[in-house]
C-alpha cells in the first residue's frame, strides 16, 4: 500500500505542476499591468475592486482547483481500485473548501446560512459517510464556478481599461517663449498651454493670446460651436475646430470642470450595487427551505436522506449556467455591435417604459450639412459655395468638412492653395487668383471690417433661433454671400424611434436638449417623438431625469458628452455611443459600437430574449431539486441520486445557456479555448459528450459580475 500510494502521489504532483503552469501562463501579462502606474489604472481600481484582492482570489481558487482536481483523481482511483486511497482525498478536501468553511463559520456566528453554509454541509456530510468521490466532484464544480466569474470581471475590467486609454498623453506649454511638449500629467495651474485646431483644451482656463471656434457640445450639449478669443474661458475636454490659442490654466487635473463632474459620479448613490441577478437572490432565498425539508426528512431517511436533500439545492447549476447565460447574451451583443459593460442591464431593459434622448451628437450627426445658400453683390449660390470650399478645403472640423461635401456633391472643381496664406480665427482668409477670400462667422467679418448687410443680419438671427450655423463669404472685402448649415439628423433615428415606440411597456419617449426650444421642438416632431426639453443645462438633466423616476416611470437614458454623465448615472439603463468622451462611455452601461442608434431594437429584442431564457433556466434548476425531493421522500434517493440529478440539470440548463449561440452562426476559433470549454470536458466523462453543448466561441465580452 505505501509503495501504491507513493508512485499515485508522484504522479499527482507531476500532474499539479502540470496544471500549476498551464494556469500561470497568463501571469506575465498582469503583471506588465500592474507595473503601469496611471490614472486609468485607479479609476479601475476603484470600479472593479482592489488588483491585489482580484489576484490573491485568483491564486487561492487556482491552488483549491489543484488540490480538489487531486482529491478527485485520489476518490475514482479508491472507489475504482483501492478503496483505502480515498482516504488521502480528505486533506486535499478539506484544503480545497477552507475558504467556504470559513464563510459558513462566519455567517453561522451572525445568526445566517447561506448557499455556501450548504455546500459546507454537503461536502462535510459526504466525508462522514465516506462518499469522496462525491465530495471531490462538487467541490471541483464550485472552483470551476468561482474561476468562471473571475475570468469575466478579468474580462470586464480589460474593456474598462481600454476606455480609459482614450485619454491624452502630452500636451504643448510655452516655457520661457520656447513651445515645449510634456507630459499630460504635469500640466500645472498657471502654465500657459497651446492648443491647435483639431486639438482638446487639456485643462480650464482663460484664453491670453489668439482666437479661436470650440465646439463644446460634448460639456455643455451646444450643437454650435462658440467663438473664444482675449478674456474668455474654456473648459477641458472641449475641442478647438479652428484658430490658435494660448491658454492660462486655471485648473488642472483633479480640479477641471470634467473632473469635478467625475467626482459627482463618484458620489452619486449606484443603486446597481444592490442589484442582484435573478438567479443569484432565487438561490439564497431556496437555503433556509432547503434546511427545513432536509430537518423534516432525517427522521424518516436518516442523515443520508436529509443530506440528499440539502444536496438537491440547485446551488451549484446557478453558480454555473447563470453568468454562462451572460456571458453568451454578451457575446451576442457584441457581434451585432453592442458592448454590455454590466449584464444586469440586459434584465432591466424590460421592465423600462421611458426612453430618453441627448440629442445633440446622438440624434444628430457630428457633421451638419448645406441647409441654404444665401447670395448678395450679385452673386450666384455655386460661386458663393465654390469661394467657401475653396477656403477651407484644408480644414478638418465638422463645418468645413460640410460645405467641402455640398461642393463635391455640385462637383465644382476648386482652385489650387499652394500659394495661399490663411489666418486662423474665427474663419479663414486665403488668397487665390489675386482674391482675397473671407470665410468665416460674423465676428471675424467685423473684425476684418467687412461690413454685412442688413438682410444679412436679419438671416443670422433667424440663424439663432432655429440653431443652425450661417458661415459667411467676403471677396475683396465684400460680403457674396453665407452658407447655412443645419444639423444632420441620424439617417436611422426615425425608423428606430418608432420601432422602440411599437413596443408595448414603451410608453413615453422624451428629447433633453441645451439647445434652443424651436429646434428641439421642430426634431421632436419630426423624429414623433412625445415629449422635449429644450434650453437645459448639464446639471438640470439629471434632476430631470430624477423627475421621471419620482414619477414612477424607469427610464433609459442615451447620451454622449460629459453633459450627459450624471444623467446617464441616475437613469435605471444607460446607453452611449462609441466615439463619446470617455467619461460618458466610461459612465454608460451600454456602449453602442457602431456610433449610431441603429441596433438599439436589437437591443431590446435581446433584453427580451435573455428575460425568457434565464426563466428556463429557473425552470431548468428548480426541476431536479424536485425531483430530488420527492424523490428523498418517496423513493429514498440519497447522494448520488441527487447528485446526478443535479448533474443532468446542469447539462441541460447549460445547453439553454447556450442558446445565443446556438441560434447564430459562428466560425469556429480552433485555437481558442474558453473556460466553457474546460467546464464541459470536466462533465462530459460523467455525463456524457452528446448531452452537454460546448461553446466555441474564444472572445469574453466585458461583464462585471459577481456569483
Amino acid at each position: 500500500m505505501i509503495i501504491e500510494t507513493i508512485l499515485l502521489s508522484g504522479l499527482l504532483y507531476k500532474r499539479s505542476k502540470k496544471l500549476a503552469k498551464k494556469l500561470q501562463a497568463d501571469e506575465p501579462a498582469d503583471a506588465a499591468k500592474q507595473g503601469v502606474a496611471s490614472v486609468a489604472e485607479e479609476k479601475i481600481r476603484k470600479m472593479v475592486g482592489s488588483q491585489q484582492a482580484r489576484l490573491a482570489f485568483k491564486t487561492q481558487n487556482d491552488e483549491a482547483m489543484i488540490s480538489s482536481s487531486a482529491a478527485l483523481a485520489l476518490a475514482t482511483t479508491g472507489a475504482l481500485i483501492y478503496p483505502p486511497l480515498g482516504l488521502l482525498s480528505v486533506p486535499l478536501l478539506v484544503y480545497s473548501s477552507q475558504d467556504i468553511h470559513k464563510r459558513t463559520f462566519k455567517l453561522a456566528k451572525d445568526g445566517k446560512v447561506g448557499t455556501e453554509s450548504l455546500i459546507s454541509i454537503t461536502l462535510l456530510g459526504a466525508v462522514v459517510i465516506h462518499r469522496f468521490f462525491i465530495a471531490s466532484l462538487i467541490c471541483l464544480a464550485v472552483r470551476y464556478a468561482n474561476r468562471l466569474t473571475s475570468r469575466i470581471t478579468e474580462e470586464s475590467r480589460a474593456h474598462l481599461s481600454s476606455m480609459f486609454e482614450q485619454q491624452m498623453d502630452t500636451v504643448w506649454v510655452l516655457v520661457d517663449t520656447v513651445e515645449t511638449q510634456i507630459p499630460f500629467e504635469q500640466l500645472k495651474v498657471d502654465d500657459t498651454v497651446i492648443v491647435q485646431s483639431g486639438e482638446m483644451i487639456p485643462a480650464d482656463g482663460t484664453v491670453i493670446d489668439g482666437m479661436a471656434r470650440v465646439d463644446q457640445h460634448i460639456l455643455t450639449g451646444e450643437a454650435n460651436p462658440v467663438e473664444r478669443e482675449v478674456g474668455d474661458g474654456v473648459f477641458a475636454s472641449t475641442v478647438v475646430l479652428s484658430g490658435k490659442i494660448y491658454i492660462r490654466v486655471e485648473k488642472a487635473g483633479a480640479d477641471c470642470t470634467v473632473a469635478k463632474i467625475a467626482d459627482i459620479l463618484n458620489q452619486t448613490v449606484d443603486f446597481k450595487s444592490t442589484t442582484q441577478l435573478r438567479a443569484e437572490k432565487f438561490s439564497k432565498d431556496l437555503v433556509k427551505p432547503a434546511l427545513i425539508v432536509s430537518g423534516l426528512a432525517f427522521p424518516f431517511w436518516g442523515f443520508t436522506g436529509a443530506l440528499a436533500v440539502i444536496n438537491a439545492h440547485p446551488k451549484n447549476k446557478i453558480m454555473i449556467i447563470a453568468p454562462l447565460t451572460v456571458l453568451n447574451y454578451l457575446n451576442l451583443a457584441a457581434k451585432n455591435g453592442l458592448l454590455i459593460k454590466d449584464g444586469r442591464s440586459l434584465e432591466i431593459l424590460n421592465q423600462i417604459d421611458t426612453i430618453v434622448f441627448d440629442k445633440t451628437g446622438t440624434l444628430t450627426e457630428e457633421q451638419p450639412h448645406v441647409g441654404a445658400i444665401y447670395c448678395c453683390a450679385d452673386y450666384d449660390e455655386t460661386s458663393v459655395l465654390r469661394y467657401a470650399a475653396t477656403a477651407e478645403h484644408k480644414q478638418k472640423h465638422p463645418l468645413a468638412r460640410a460645405i467641402l461635401a455640398a461642393a463635391e456633391e455640385r462637383g465644382l472643381e476648386l482652385p489650387s492653395l499652394e500659394d495661399s496664406h490663411c489666418h486662423m480665427g474665427y474663419g479663414v482668409m486665403v488668397q487665390v487668383d489675386g482674391l482675397d477670400i473671407h470665410v468665416g462667422s460674423a465676428r471675424f467679418m467685423e473684425l476684418s471690417e467687412i461690413t454685412i448687410p442688413a438682410d444679412m443680419i436679419v438671416q443670422l438671427a433667424n440663424c439663432h433661433q432655429q440653431g443652425h450655423s450661417l458661415v459667411m463669404v467676403a471677396v475683396d472685402k465684400v460680403l457674396i454671400g453665407a452658407v447655412e448649415l443645419w444639423p444632420t439628423v441620424r439617417s436611422e433615428a426615425k425608423q428606430v424611434i418608432a420601432q422602440l415606440k411599437a413596443r408595448k411597456n414603451i410608453t413615453a419617449t422624451y428629447i433633453i436638449s441645451g439647445d434652443h426650444e424651436i429646434p428641439t421642438q421642430k426634431l421632436a416632431n419630426e423624429l414623433g417623438i412625445d415629449h422635449y426639453f429644450a434650453g437645459v443645462l448639464p446639471t438640470q438633466k439629471a434632476d430631470l431625469i430624477d423627475q421621471l423616476k419620482e414619477e414612477g416611470r424607469f427610464v433609459c437614458y442615451i447620451g454622449d458628452g460629459v453633459n450627459d454623465s450624471i444623467a446617464l448615472k441616475k437613469s435605471h439603463v444607460s446607453i452611449s455611443l462609441s466615439g463619446a468622451s470617455t467619461i460618458a462611455t466610461d459612465t454608460a452601461q451600454i456602449v453602442l459600437m457602431d456610433q449610431g442608434i441603429s441596433h438599439l431594437d436589437t437591443l431590446f429584442n435581446l433584453a427580451e430574449d435573455f428575460k425568457k431564457n434565464m426563466d428556463n433556466s429557473l425552470k431548468i434548476m428548480l426541476t431536479p431539486a424536485v425531483i430530488g425531493v420527492g424523490g428523498v421522500f418517496l423513493l429514498g434517493f440519497g447522494l448520488p441520486q441527487t447528485l446526478f440529478l443535479n448533474l443532468a440539470g446542469l447539462a441541460f440548463g447549460v445547453n439553454n445557456a447556450m442558446h445565443p449561440k446556438l441560434v447564430v452562426s459562428d466560425p469556429v476559433h480552433d485555437n481558442d479555448q474558453t473556460l466553457v470549454d474546460e467546464i464541459i470536458e470536466t462533465l462530459e466523462p460523467i455525463i456524457g459528450s452528446d448531452t452537454v453543448a460546448a461553446n466555441d466561441e474564444g472572445e469574453m465580452p466585458a461583464s462585471e459580475l459577481a456569483v
